[in-house]
């Protein structure tokens, strides 16, 4: 389901579009501008951002005004200005203390934005950031940007994506070429890069108490990690992570896992030492599905699936496993067989309708909890069940079986006893089947 779009109007009377979605802790993410449409940021390019931070927050997002959907008659790109945008959607949409996340030329914004509200604000997230032009007037890209910038606009967003920003994925990189021609016209955008080479914000660092992340890659193409570093050194409560992430894979789960942390240890994710109930799912043949779809097209369309899954999951009580690498796959546990089945049958049915069918397997067994993540022999013989599933079909051991046969409302057929890679004694497995 696509989120809804909706409207704020400025005090001078500019239509401001954006979107909330999602459940938990308020989450602003402010966009560089002008990269920024709300339409496209959660089923296009920054689709890998946008659905998994809904999966785990309460995320409002906007468009700048000149960009996206919003008004795009009339644009001021001054960073007061823009302050004054964030001050409108936040109003509008009811966020009274929350959490803001940006990167690039958005991160003088926010931090702009904290220095006023300081008491709105609960934490910071900065990625690949700077506060003042003399960090970025001699780097190569934005040299070889302002070379390009009064160009053929078809020209200089190809080249834009394909050269400046450094993406080796061809695919990626004609995506980002169409999303930026949806995003703005030249016009405003030219504006919007004039302004943003010349926010400095530097003043305002020792003023700033709340506690941030800052994210840098060592590699940015637009700003060195000597930015982050120095952002890091001059907020006083902060935390400095290098990366290697020019796509920004990586943030929604470094975002969760540092907002999280300002929650408190009773919420934490309610996954125990002890007997745990666990659930593997992992795309059938992605190898294949990636041929046939793109590349590009098969990973947009995984991670709305993967956001639509952990979704399925926290509906059914369960806790999706954020630290855990799992490629393709997705593991969760819960308290309760009876919910783990409903979750996965309703995961079963998610994969299929997106086209890219799951592999589904539910054990109970003893785990160890370190950090977000869960490990153990239960955890392993969870994953090898699945992998003996057919695509859509769920299979659960004996212990689960025993564990639900009288509240499931499902019936199990018998596949018998399994020989599993690294488990020593064969494993009995039954199918699930709706009644």
């Amino acid at each position: 389901m696509e989120p809804r779009i909706q409207y704020a109007r400025t005090s001078d009377g500019v239509s401001i579009a954006y979107c909330v979605e999602g459940r938990g802790s308020e989450l602003l993410w402010v966009s560089p501008p002008p990269f920024c449409h709300v339409k496209l940021d959660w089923e296009s390019f920054f689709s890998h951002i946008f659905p998994p931070l809904a999966a785990n927050n309460r995320l409002l997002w906007f468009d700048w005004p000149g960009t996206g959907l919003s008004d795009r008659d009339s644009f001021d790109f001054s960073i007061e200005e823009m302050t004054r945008v964030i001050e409108t959607v936040v109003a509008r949409a009811g966020f009274e203390k929350f959490a803001i996340a940006s990167l690039l030329g958005g991160v003088p914004i926010i931090l702009t934005y904290a220095a006023k509200s300081p008491d709105r604000v609960t934490r910071l997230i900065l990625a690949d950031g700077w506060t003042q032009p003399s960090e970025h007037d001699q780097s190569p890209t934005w040299e070889a940007e302002r070379a390009l910038r009064g160009m053929d606009w078809v020209i200089y967003s190809e080249t834009f994506a394909r050269v400046l920003m450094g993406y080796e994925d061809e695919d990626y990189a004609r995506e980002l070429a169409q999303y930026l021609r949806a995003c703005v016209e030249p016009e405003a955008h030219r504006a919007a890069l004039e302004a943003v080479e010349h926010y400095d914000v530097s003043t305002l660092l020792p003023a700033i108490k709340i506690p941030t992340l800052v994210v840098q890659n060592q590699k940015g193409h637009w700003v060195g990690i000597q930015s982050g570093r120095r952002l890091a050194s001059e907020i006083t409560d902060s935390r400095f992570v290098p990366v290697d992430d020019l796509t920004y894979a990586q943030l929604p789960a470094l975002i969760d896992e540092f907002i999280r942390e300002g929650e408190g240890s009773s919420k934490r994710p309610d996954f125990p030492s002890g007997t745990a109930v666990i659930l593997f799912a992992d795309i059938a043949d992605s190898t294949a599905l990636t041929e046939s779809l793109g590349d590009a097209a098969f990973r947009q369309k995984a991670r709305e699936l993967d956001a639509s899954l952990r979704t399925i999951i926290r509906d059914h009580a369960g806790t999706p496993i954020e630290g855990k690498l799992l490629g393709d796959g997705v593991l969760a546990v819960f308290t309760s067989a009876h919910q783990a089945i409903e979750a996965a049958l309703d995961c079963a049915r998610s994969g299929d309708d997106a086209g890219l069918p799951l592999h589904l397997g539910i054990h109970a067994g003893d785990v160890i909890r370190e950090d977000n993540n869960v490990y153990g022999g239960a955890v392993n013989i969870a994953s090898r069940i699945s992998g003996l599933s057919a695509p859509g079909e769920v299979l659960v051991s004996d212990i689960v079986r025993g564990l639900a046969r009288t509240s499931a409302g499902v019936r199990f057929e018998d596949r018998g006893a399994q020989s599993l890679k690294g488990v020593g004694d064969p494993v009995r497995v039954f199918t699930v089947r709706p009644v």
